[in-house]
């Protein structure tokens, strides 16, 4: 059970998320989201001592709800080629009920990493996600379903799928809902990643 002051938290953040993806990040401001929330702009301020600070603290919110669901996926008795599905199907899911998450990882954490330089180095701020699909990876290339290549090229293959039909999504240039798609993109990446 979270605290009161956690449950505060995580409203901010998603009261952030879901103005950065209409505004953008840089043209939300503090005041914006302690508005949406009707709050203070200083009670804000306890919450989160900046806009960079907050940022920081939703990719790492992101990247631990999505690594939950993945190490869940993970811990299932099944084949790797059903593990990729189900990877997908939660990414995917994510993509459509809570699209504010996966559009604040693709337009924001990827293209202004000058507000993520200090302290999230690296994959430093969503390493429960990446950490939960190196152990699809590694277990996946044990059982030998996988083949073994460099972790950043799978990795890429992966989650550049994914993320692509994301953005065409948010474009509106697919034709069909993404869950449509997940037969034949669980099947390409497998076949992608598979001995």
């Amino acid at each position: 059970m979270l605290s009161k002051k956690e449950q505060r938290k995580e409203q901010i953040m998603q009261s952030a998320l879901e103005l950065f993806s209409v505004k953008g990040f840089y043209n939300t401001t503090i005041p914006d989201i302690a508005n949406a929330l009707k709050m203070s702009v200083g009670n804000m301020y306890n919450y989160f001592k900046s806009k960079d600070i907050l940022a920081k603290e939703i990719i790492k919110y992101i990247s631990i709800y999505l690594g939950h669901k993945l190490k869940e996926i993970n811990e299932l008795d099944i084949s790797t080629e059903e593990k990729t599905r189900k990877i997908i199907e939660v990414y995917f899911e994510t993509a459509m009920k809570k699209p504010e998450m996966i559009d604040y990882f693709l337009r924001i954490y990827l293209s202004t990493r000058e507000v993520f330089k200090d302290g999230c180095e690296g994959m430093i701020c969503v390493n429960e996600f990446v950490t939960e699909i190196m152990i699809y990876f590694e277990e996946g290339v044990k059982c030998g379903d996988l083949r073994d290549q460099d972790f950043f090229s799978a990795f890429g293959l992966f989650m550049g799928y994914l993320g692509g039909m994301v953005f065409l999504r948010g474009e509106n240039i697919l034709p069909k809902e993404l869950d449509d798609y997940v037969d034949d993109i669980s099947y390409n990446v497998y076949k992608a990643l598979s001995v």
